[in-house]
């Protein structure tokens, strides 16, 4: 995924949401409904009850989305936040631009969010100024209610909510300042907290429809493979199950519940061609990477002198390499879908739901209208629901069905037919003078086209690209970044945090190594390369070094940076740093706390985060991400590996492909930096910094470098 693409989705959600709005925001005047029900917006309504639902246009995946956009709409309401409830919004006219991706709900939300709940603010205090008699400018309103301070009076959002709904809208209503919040910025708890711990939150597997199947399908596990023969009649003969169908690219069993259709479709004795890719395995892949990495890539940020390193005190260089990953979310995928006549209807976990719509549509032969999708919870999505492929197959196998289905993939299914994050190799050199300054670097990265998002273009501009590389924050003269891109034999994808990991692995490890040869301390070095100009502009990005200088010397305040890292008997202790700033915006700094036993075991015992994420809608939230982010890196470097095999992956489940365990869950400390302004991304932040903060403290531990992930053992004895 392209910088330019982040960009979509993160401006998507403030311009689309900006051109559906009903509230004027261009000048033009309006009215609310005057149904008696006050809905001035798509976003809000108040019931004659007093209750505000705030509608929310992003899918919930863990990351406690709709909690920090419905504080934003219930702190310029005023509304008491024990009266708001949440609503799943759906595509059509009123909610365009729905995708939930590059950790921009929060930033592309906050002003459309704002204005929507500043207008009905306004229309509140108008509709009881004008029952009072008094001036608008007289009243204020608090936790649901409008006050007249003069008389002490008040009147309740809902016994005004028929008056208001009869007034104009606002076309630019008057906006809280920061000092005035009372809500934002607070630490407040998940609205769908309590259902999903109980059990009570509906998630895409939990949808049911009258008269529903369920449906196992067999599909080629190669990219561009097929089905070649399988035997319906012993699928049949299966218990519970109720029918086989063929659909575009497969054959589903339908079942009366998900045992019998996986026995069903084991049962089917499916057997597949797996074309042109039928013989990839991982030699071939990091071969054609390796081979593409010595050619010249396409240069993408260029400054200075490149002679400068050539002719540089001292030369260093390096490759790094980053493995291909799964997205091993707990929730498999899963559709549930109806087609009708003309019409369809889609119950999906996913991301992007206007793409599932326009995607269903076109399989259909209907007009996008005609297809309804119903966002579910996710139970995880990482990028990896930004596609659409696992709901038009439910749809493709519904319309075969003529009834309505639930696909659910196994969770070896899950694997097989991942959009995997790519496998990357990375190369770094730099020049340091007489001082030990760094005074030149190169980096080249060299990773596989991302085929979620359509085919291959080897013409496709990489401005932007690569992410870590490209938007490198130092202070260094003489700089060259290119980037190569090649089509994937296999299916790939958006991941958390896409492009970062590896280029901010490399990156952050290699300036340890340029330290480490000049004899200066990590934190030092990254200091002094931070003291140039801020903020730095490049493209559309602003780089602010100062920021980041300030961020990473509290995450070093905090861990007790230059102190002796804790002593553990039998094991080599070390603490490694580094640090970030992501697509211009949120800056964030690591510090980790790490040992290595004897054989080579490596044990994470603490990770020190300081965040500036412009202002923290939700502290709360930021620290989950923090924390959920960690764990997520810590399984990239310390376990996460795929490897293929005649054309798929081999690893097919969580014993060999292992996540992070509790026991092995460092001690985790987070430090906002506080802000003001318009909020910034957490989503997939957190995620790049930890591994090269981990590496570093190895180093520290043990004297060795480390450039592949994952870290192995054997590389530490």
């Amino acid at each position: 995924m392209s910088a330019t693409r982040r960009h979509f989705l993160v401006a998507g959600a403030l311009g689309g949401a900006a051109l559906v709005l009903r509230i004027p925001l261009f000048g033009e005047g309006g009215k609310a409904s005057g149904t008696g029900r006050f809905a001035p917006n798509q976003w809000l309504r108040v019931d004659a009850d007093g209750r505000v639902t705030a509608v929310i246009a992003r899918s919930e995946m863990g990351q406690g989305v709709r909690t920090s956009l419905a504080m934003i709409l219930a702190e310029e309401l005023d509304a008491d936040w024990k009266t708001v409830a949440i609503e799943q919004a759906s595509p059509g006219p009123d909610y365009a631009h729905m995708s939930t991706g590059g950790s921009g709900s929060v930033e592309g939300a906050w002003k459309t969010l704002r204005q929507a709940g500043a207008a009905a603010r306004e229309m509140l205090v108008e509709a009881a100024a004008r029952q009072w008699g008094v001036p608008a400018s007289a009243c204020r309103t608090e936790a649901g209610q409008v006050l007249h301070p003069a008389s002490g009076r008040t009147l309740g959002y809902g016994a005004l909510a028929g008056a208001a709904s009869a007034l104009p809208v606002p076309v630019q209503p008057r906006l809280k300042e920061a000092k005035d919040y009372r809500l934002v910025g607070t630490p407040v708890r998940r609205v769908d907290g309590p259902a999903i711990v109980t059990g009570r939150a509906a998630y895409g597997i939990d949808t049911r429809v009258p008269g529903m199947l369920f449906a196992a399908v067999a599909v080629c596990p190669v990219r561009g493979g097929k089905v070649v023969r399988f035997d319906a009649a012993k699928a049949k003969q299966v218990a519970g199950v109720r029918d086989v169908v063929e659909f575009e690219g497969g054959v589903a069993v339908l079942a009366e519940d998900t045992h019998a259709a996986f026995a069903g479709r084991d049962a089917l004795g499916a057997v597949f061609d797996g074309g042109a890719n039928a013989s990839i395995d991982s030699a071939q892949l990091w071969s054609r990477l390796d081979a593409a990495a010595g050619r010249p890539g396409r240069p993408t940020r260029t400054s200075g002198d490149a002679g400068v390193l050539a002719k540089a005190a001292t030369r260093l260089s390096a490759t790094y390499r980053a493995p291909f990953q799964a997205h091993a979310t707990l929730e498999p995928g899963n559709c549930t879908a109806r087609v009708d006549a003309g019409a369809c209807e889609i119950w999906a976990p996913t991301q992007s739901p206007e793409r599932v719509q326009r995607e269903a549509a076109k399989l259909l032969g209907i007009a996008p209208e005609k297809v309804t999708v119903h966002v579910t919870l996710l139970g995880g999505g990482f990028g990896r629901r930004l596609d659409a492929d696992y709901a038009v197959e439910a749809v493709a196998v519904a319309r075969a069905a003529k009834r309505p289905v639930q696909v659910v993939w196994s969770r070896r299914d899950d694997f097989l037919r991942d959009r995997v994050h790519p496998a990357a190799r990375v190369d770094v050199a730099a020049g340091l003078d007489a001082s030990g300054r760094v005074v030149a670097w190169e980096h080249h990265a060299t990773t596989f086209h991302l085929s979620m998002f359509g085919a291959f273009n080897p013409k496709e501009d990489p401005e932007g690209n690569p992410w870590g590389g490209y938007d490198l924050p130092y202070d260094i003269p003489n700089l060259a970044v290119s980037w190569s891109e090649i089509e994937s034999p296999v299916h790939t994808g958006a991941w958390r945090a896409v492009y970062y990991p590896a280029n901010v692995f490399a990156r952050e490890c290699f300036l340890d190594e340029l330290a480490a040869k000049a004899d200066q301390d990590p934190l030092a070095v990254r200091l002094a390369l931070l003291g140039g100009a801020s903020p730095f502009v490049l493209g559309n990005q602003r780089l602010d070094r100062a920021g980041l200088a300030r961020v990473l010397r509290l995450a070093a305040e905090k861990a007790g940076w230059g102190s002796e890292a804790p002593r553990r008997p039998g094991r080599r202790s070390g603490r490694g740093l580094a640090c970030n700033v992501y697509e211009g915006s949120t800056l964030i700094a690591q510090v980790a706390d790490v040992s290595v036993g004897a054989k080579g075991d490596v044990a994470v015992h603490r990770i020190v985060t300081a965040v500036d994420c412009g202002l923290a809608v939700n502290p709360l939230g930021v620290e989950g991400q923090i924390e959920s982010g960690v764990i997520w890196a810590l399984s990239y470097a310390l376990k996460g590996e795929l490897t293929y095999a005649k054309g798929s992956v081999v690893e097919t489940g969580f014993g060999e492909y292992p996540l992070l365990r509790i026991d092995e869950m460092p001690q985790l400390e987070t430090h906002i930096v506080p802000g003001h302004g318009a909020p910034t991304g957490m989503g997939e932040m957190p995620v790049p910094c930890v591994t090269p903060a981990v590496v570093n403290g190895l180093f520290a531990a043990t004297g060795k470098r480390l450039r592949r992930l994952p870290i192995r053992p054997a590389d530490l004895v």
